[in-house]
């Protein structure tokens, strides 16, 4: 009896998905080529979006997904250090004054995408909320948002902080880059150990979401124990950047392949929405900034870098190309981004869906 042949690949589906990384792959390095601020997740993301726009035949990678958005709460994690810890009561009257300024700063940009850009209101939310991409576009798509534009908002809002906080260093306070680079972890610096707990907290902290009902459970979690793993000194080191990359390059082209569909016209209108809602979140930063520095006494350039609603990643080297305290800066950015990712879901719950029926 002759035995059935085994299943062919479905290339209907794997050369679309391979084209679509391939693109992603090529939009990174000219991203990072050209300086772009988290140029591999923003690069691919737009250059698959191009390569959508020209009607390439492109799919996204939606099954890798999963399996690199732990890597990012890896990557958050191992951030949270002791020597970010201990920094932290210095910085006291800095840290008090970050709710009110996510309040304003969230508050301004939800109504301005509610009256202006007329977005439904789980969209306008998690488009308006000073928090991570990758974890406000799941949070606004387990919600019933438009993660197109959300991902869309949130692509554009770190561009357009992180080029106007660099103008505004030169133009208000005369500081300019002091050159150096971030740290980099190659894929043998960790030990065999430390790749262990990495797929610990990365596998654990996704059973972990699940378990405690976590709003983006699959970046929070990892993030959690990550966290815990560097704080009690069970390991040392950051993920290494190549599978940080990688994970971009996924993401960056998993979100570039939602567009599409969508026309030309709509993208432009949502990238001119986002750059307004920048300008105010910018606005609001410069005024806690020169309030948090009289109450603190630190200088109005940090707390202005602190207070900025960029990426975690970009304020950081930022901080450190311009000569600034990164302790301070990456303190501030911690908090604000466990803030937002806590209080964002809840908050919905409570303030806008009884509202929005």
């Amino acid at each position: 009896m002759d035995r059935p042949a085994p299943p062919r690949p479905d290339l209907s589906r794997a050369l679309p998905q391979g084209t679509a990384l391939a693109v992603g792959i090529v939009g990174g390095v000219i991203g990072w080529q050209a300086g772009l601020p988290l140029p591999w997740m923003l690069g691919p993301m737009l250059l698959v979006t191009l390569a959508v726009l020209v009607g390439l035949p492109l799919r996204g990678p939606d099954t890798l997904r999963p399996v690199f958005i732990p890597v990012i709460g890896v990557m958050l994690g191992s951030s949270i250090t002791p020597d970010v810890i201990a920094a932290a009561p210095r910085y006291v009257a800095t840290i008090l004054l970050l709710p009110p300024f996510l309040a304003a700063a969230a508050t301004l940009s939800y109504v301005f995408y509610r009256r202006v850009g007329r977005y439904d209101p789980v969209t306008a939310w998690f488009s308006a909320m000073p928090g991570g991409l990758n974890d406000m576009l799941i949070m606004g798509g387990a919600m019933g948002g438009d993660d197109k534009r959300i991902a869309l908002a949130h692509a554009s809002r770190v561009l357009v902080v992180v080029t106007v906080v660099v103008l505004f260093f030169g133009a208000w306070f005369g500081v300019q880059s002091q050159g150096g680079g971030a740290g980099w972890t190659g894929l043998g610096d960790p030990s065999l150990l430390d790749y262990g707990i990495f797929a610990i907290c990365a596998f654990g902290g996704v059973w972990l979401g699940r378990v405690m009902r976590l709003s983006a459970g699959q970046i929070v979690g990892p993030m959690i124990l990550s966290s815990l793993a560097h704080l009690t000194g069970l390991v040392e080191v950051a993920p290494p950047n190549l599978s940080v990359i990688a994970a971009q390059v996924v993401i960056g082209t998993v979100i570039g392949c939602r567009f599409l569909g969508t026309p030309i016209r709509v993208i432009a209108r949502d990238l001119a929405l986002a750059a307004g809602s920048s300008a105010m979140m910018i606005a609001v930063a410069a005024g806690f900034a020169v309030a948090a520095a009289r109450l603190s006494g630190v200088p109005v350039s940090q707390s202005f870098l602190a207070y900025s609603p960029g990426g975690l990643a970009e304020m950081g080297l930022l901080a450190f190309a311009m000569g600034q305290d990164v302790a301070y800066v990456t303190v501030m950015h911690i908090v604000r981004l466990i803030l937002v990712i806590f209080a964002a879901t809840p908050l919905f719950s409570r303030l806008v869906r009884p509202r929005a029926g």
